[in-house]
């Protein structure tokens, strides 16, 4: 079986706009990755992981279902965890 066209050249060959999306996709990817990579690297290491990586799973999520899955459970468990730390917040404020 032949090799098919080198990734490369596949994406030359695309028109410009759907070229735009791919790069775009691609972009927020390796930025999401990034910033997820660094918030796990912070549950070990001294800093704020517990806001560095729902903010790497807002920027996957632009683009995979999973990412979404996943911010959307830390953010019932955040809201979990809201509601046994600080029960009677509303009731405060008001």
């Amino acid at each position: 079986m032949p090799p098919g066209p080198h990734p490369v050249q596949k994406f030359k060959s695309l028109p410009p706009a759907k070229k735009f999306r791919t790069a775009r996709r691609i972009f927020r990817s390796i930025i999401g990755f990034t910033v997820l990579g660094i918030g796990i690297a912070l549950i070990v290491l001294p800093g704020p992981a517990i806001v560095v990586i729902p903010i790497g799973l807002a920027i996957l999520a632009t683009e995979y279902a999973w990412a979404r899955r996943y911010l959307s459970k830390f953010k019932q468990g955040g809201e979990k965890l809201g509601r046994i730390l600080l029960p009677n917040w509303k009731k405060k404020v008001r």
